[in-house]
């Protein structure tokens, strides 16, 4: 088994290999998916989901394409609601 700094290198590999080609090949899918998204793979799987079209990604990816893109999106609703609460609440102090 390759020492840690070796198999880093290879992930880093497979997200500019995302990057170049816009696909990568079933074995370093399946390499990501075997290390999953909080490991070495992190920022490879971040890559391809970013640079290769979502018609080309694998069904598992695919199903964290879209969970990504639907917690982003309630992420993004969650803090711009804060700023009209915090607004209104910041009136209502100075009017006291």
């Amino acid at each position: 088994m390759p020492d840690l700094a070796q198999r880093g290198f290879a992930f880093t590999a497979a997200g500019a290999a995302a990057r170049v080609n816009g696909e990568l090949t079933p074995e370093l899918y399946e390499a990501l998916r075997a290390e999953g998204h909080k490991g070495l793979a992190e920022y490879a799987i971040d890559d391809t989901l970013t640079f290769v079209p979502f018609r080309k990604l694998p069904p598992w990816l695919k199903r964290r394409k879209a969970w990504t893109g639907v917690r982003d999106k309630l992420e993004g609703w969650w803090l711009r609601s804060s700023e009209p609460v915090r607004d209104a609440w910041t009136a209502l102090s100075r009017r006291r």
